[in-house]
């Protein structure tokens, strides 16, 4: 009995001892695995580069630079042609009020006669700078070898229909392509008449025709300066046209 009690001390002894030492070990292994995991993100700091961030502006193309030295070579060169800041003097007895909007591919000229409305929409110029090496005589042949202007003449009433005449205007002459009777009351989806080609009318009619242009003010002596004010409206609006490609590049 007194040995079975010994036993029972000694295992009583031992059995605090063995938890104390688990419980160590225990203890020893988690600051061992804590201490290696900050040596991991210590090694991973020092072992592997940081992450960059980019900005969201990148670079500009090199063929994007070679654009834009072309463009600004092309502004300059037509920004020293004779055309470029070239102002047409508006002659005495213009009888026209002139509309030009920057940008716009057209000029409209506006004016009251005997209570009628004459409107013109002024088209850009057809330049022609070469020479025909064909030395056929006939009239269409040489009109085509001269510059023009397209314009489009309308003669309107209070009220009513208004007639409209398709026109081109070369050096001291003027052409009628086409006349038709326009009705503002009529649907675009409505198909009219246009008449016949002008130049299949009778010759007497078609005489007469220019002449009711002429006295409402469209003449020669007004489709030349026309002419030369469109060709400096078109290098201006050349030189804008360019300088809005080279900000679109740029941006």
């Amino acid at each position: 009995m007194a040995f079975a009690g010994m036993l029972r001390r000694s295992a009583a002894s031992v059995v605090p001892l063995a938890i104390r030492v688990v419980g160590s070990q225990r203890y020893q292994h988690c600051s061992t695995l804590i201490s290696a995991g900050r040596r991991h993100r210590q090694l991973s700091r020092s072992s592997f580069p940081p992450v960059l961030h980019f900005s969201s502006t990148s670079k500009r193309p090199t063929s994007d630079e070679s654009l834009l030295k072309v463009i600004q070579g092309e502004i300059k060169c037509a920004e020293e042609s004779d055309d470029h800041g070239q102002v047409e003097d508006v002659p005495d007895g213009f009888p026209f009020k002139i509309q030009d909007n920057p940008g716009q591919q057209t000029i409209s000229l506006t004016r009251e006669y005997q209570g009628e409305t004459i409107s013109v929409e002024v088209h850009m110029p057809d330049l022609v700078t070469g020479e025909n090496e064909d030395d056929d005589d006939d009239d269409d042949t040489e009109k085509s070898n001269q510059s023009s202007i397209p314009l489009v003449v309308r003669v309107s009433k209070k009220s009513g229909p208004c007639l409209e005449f398709g026109c081109t205007a070369f050096p001291d002459e003027i052409s009628i392509d086409s006349l038709s009777v326009k009705d503002p009351d009529n649907s675009e989806d409505q198909i009219a008449y246009e008449g016949p080609d002008f130049s299949d009318l009778d010759e007497n009619l078609q005489k007469a025709f220019h002449k009711y242009l002429e006295i409402r003010g469209i003449k020669p002596s007004t489709t030349n300066f026309l002419h030369e004010y469109m060709i400096n409206k078109d290098s201006r609006e050349y030189i804008m046209w360019l300088k809005n490609l080279k900000k679109f590049i740029e941006v």
